[in-house]
């Protein structure tokens, strides 16, 4: 089984935004099985034992102390930045906020192929301090790639005026669906914009992978989205400060 239509991720983007969530129509469910149908080449694994980073804005503070010897205390100095303990750079299992990825309530762990990406995906300020952790993935985990086709765009005019060949449907849906893991998010985005890509990670999760892997729109590195907590162990935690960010601007065409 394969996508009905090279339409096939808008049909179901908009279906799953206006009419139907929780329990999804035919065609709906036509769509995601077509996903594990198409994504053979897009199974890797992530050894045992490798490396992934994962960033949050902020730190903890190490007090310093100085020793009078004429009254034998210990007098509070001055506080300096620290990292956050381990324990803090995972999700809480309780309190889960809502991600690309996942539904409120229910934790997933973000990790980056390196620490820049984990870094930029924060957005930081000039002058803030980041906690970075640096874990160890501990077990081999199958991982669905959501990169391949990232920023492509491959609808073609000819699709509107004849049916495209099999092929031609496979990348053109699959392009939309990476790029739309990929979409760069703004504070003010309304949060059911997730609920596309949360559908599809989930029913990923039901067919017994462990994770899923997307382009970063902010860095060179991609993103991985671990659906079980205790996919990766923090070993360790710095912290670093931004020394420069940089923008690229557009013009945006008026209508």
């Amino acid at each position: 089984m394969s996508f009905k239509s090279w339409r096939s991720y808008s049909n179901f983007k908009y279906k799953v935004d206006t009419k139907q969530r929780f329990i999804l129509d035919e065609e709906s469910i036509e769509f995601l099985n077509s996903i594990v149908n198409t994504c053979q080449d897009r199974e890797h694994t992530i050894k045992k034992d490798s490396i992934v980073w994962r960033a949050q804005n902020g730190h903890s503070w190490r007090p310093y102390y100085q020793h009078d010897p004429d009254t034998e205390e210990d007098i509070h100095v001055d506080d300096f930045p620290c990292p956050f303990p381990p324990s803090r750079m995972k999700p809480l299992w309780d309190s889960a906020a809502e991600g690309r990825a996942n539904s409120k309530g229910i934790p997933h762990l973000y990790v980056a192929t390196d620490k820049e990406t984990a870094m930029a995906e924060v957005r930081p300020w000039l002058g803030a301090i980041l906690t970075v952790a640096h874990l160890k993935i501990t077990r081999d985990l199958k991982i669905l790639d959501f990169s391949v086709e990232h920023g492509n765009n491959n609808f073609k005019l000819k699709f509107i005026f004849e049916e495209p060949s099999y092929e031609e449907i496979i990348k053109s849906v699959w392009s939309e669906i990476d790029n739309a893991f990929s979409k760069p998010t703004k504070a003010s985005d309304l949060k059911s914009e997730y609920a596309p890509t949360q559908i599809i990670s989930e029913f990923i999760r039901s067919k017994g992978y462990d994770g899923i892997a997307y382009k970063s729109s902010l860095a060179e590195g991609h993103n991985i989205c671990l659906f079980d907590l205790d996919s990766a162990e923090v070993v360790k935690c710095n912290i670093f400060e931004p020394t420069a960010i940089k923008f690229d601007f557009k013009q945006v065409e008026e209508h």
